[in-house]
Formats: C-alpha cells, sequence, structure tokens
C-alpha cells in the first residue's frame, strides 16, 4: 500500500485528504470516501471500508469535509452546502489525476447523504456508489422540526441547535440548508449501480430509509446487516464482505 498525505483546496478551505494505493498500482479506478456527520477518515468502519476497497484494485482518497478532522473550519458551522461545495473541489482534484479510469464514491451516514447528492449531480462520472448507513432523512426531518435527536420550530429556527446529549452543537444555518434540499431529485438523475449497506438496529439513520433509497434507484442492492448498528460496531466484517462483492462484480 503506498500513502500520501496531503490538503485539497476548496475556495480557500484546506481539505485533509490521503490517497491509498494498492501496490505498484499504474492506471486503474479510484474511490472517494467521506466520513459522516462529527466523524473522520481515521474511523474503525472507514478504515474497514478503505481496506475492502483497496484490496479489489481500487485507489482509494479519502478526505475529511469542511469542519471534521484535520480539516479547516469550526464544526458548529458547518452545513451541506459547504460540503458539497467541497466535494465539487475534491471532484475537480480527482479529474486532474492521470492515472484514474473508472471513479467511485462511498459514505458513511451524513457523507453518504454527500454520496447519493454528488451522484445525482455527477451522474456520468460515476461507475458505481456505496453510501453506507446513508443519513439522507436529514433534509426531511429538518423541514419537520428535528435534527438528530434535537428538536426546534422549522418555522422560526433559533441561532444554535444543540445536541440532545451536549456532545454537539450546530447553527441554525444547518438546518435553513437542510431544509432546502430533496434527495429524492438527486436519486433520480442517477442510474448507475449502487450498494446501499445498513444496520436493521441502526440507531441514528431508520433503517427504512436504506430500503427507501434502494427502491427508488433505478439499479440498486440493499444489504442488511442484522443485529447492527449505525457504525457497524458487531459485524464490520459483513460490511468488507458486501463491498467486496459488490465491486468484484463491476
Amino acid at each position: 500500500m503506498l500513502e500520501r498525505e496531503f490538503y485539497i483546496n476548496s475556495d480557500g478551505t484546506r481539505l485533509h485528504a490521503k490517497l491509498d494505493r494498492p501496490e505498484g498500482a499504474d492506471k486503474g479506478p479510484l474511490c472517494i470516501l467521506i466520513h459522516g456527520f462529527t466523524g473522520h477518515m481515521e474511523e474503525d468502519h472507514i478504515i474497514a471500508a478503505q481496506k475492502a476497497i483497496e484490496e479489489c484494485g481500487i485507489s482509494v482518497l479519502r478526505v475529511e469535509m469542511y469542519g471534521h478532522g484535520k480539516s479547516d473550519g469550526i464544526f458548529r458551522e458547518h452545513n451541506l452546502y459547504k460540503w458539497v461545495n467541497n466535494a465539487i473541489s475534491v471532484m475537480n482534484y480527482v479529474k486532474t489525476l492521470d492515472f484514474v479510469t473508472d471513479l467511485y464514491i462511498c459514505g458513511h451516514s451524513q457523507g453518504g447523504l454527500l454520496t447519493m447528492l454528488v451522484a445525482g449531480m455527477f451522474p456520468d462520472d460515476f461507475k458505481a456508489i456505496i453510501p453506507l448507513s446513508p443519513a439522507w432523512m436529514i433534509p426531511e426531518i429538518a423541514r419537520a422540526g428535528s435534527i438528530l435527536g434535537s428538536s426546534f420550530d422549522p418555522q422560526h429556527i433559533p441561532d444554535s441547535i444543540p445536541s440532545a446529549d451536549g456532545g454537539w452543537e450546530i447553527s441554525g444555518d444547518y438546518v435553513r440548508v437542510a431544509q432546502t434540499i430533496h434527495v429524492e431529485d438527486e436519486i433520480e438523475r442517477y442510474k448507475g449501480p449502487v450498494l446501499i449497506i445498513h444496520g436493521d438496529e441502526d440507531e441514528a439513520v431508520p433503517y427504512s430509509y436504506g430500503v427507501k433509497a434502494s427502491e427508488l434507484y433505478n439499479d440498486a442492492k440493499l444489504v442488511t446487516i442484522h443485529g447492527d448498528d449505525h457504525c457497524y460496531n458487531k459485524h464490520l466484517d459483513q460490511v468488507v464482505d458486501a463491498i467486496k462483492a459488490f465491486l468484484a462484480e463491476r
């Protein structure tokens, strides 16, 4: 494995990135891999996904979005528009890499939501996409007055929204942005193969959203991790096997 650590410029914001390439790799496919809300690129499930993808002969570009990990920005001030803009910058960077043949994208939770949005924005660029526990309910629940366990008046959004357990705080702008996004539009735009992996005991993203996404996509496979949670703490090996099996078919 060959690893390079660097930063990608996104309109003046530095995004922390690591590019891992299989030993002896020349030209070949690459997968962009994105963490979730409050996450980073070194989490166990992200590393497991990275290794699984790389074992399939695919280079992996892990990127930390605005306000997360070692990237610039304050967590409280991040929102989905900023993440989408970051993803566009990553796409522009990837297109400068002369070794890349085919392109994939994989993301967990809010990164799974971002994967779904970006695939719809660049429907001709991705050979396949892999949303993991995709939190694509965020815009819907934001319009209803809830965000990841915290409630508010959706018509009169407060300046600050803390988590129920006090573990984080986001700006009201996060909700204002989320309310404008309609993920179904981007699902409709992407016609390529989709692998959705979701634990049926996910405590953060209802499993029903994985099922619904698999039904809405043109060509989707849903792999259910029975008895597992949002980050696959019980059966991460099953996630690895599912990713490998899916990529082996491409």
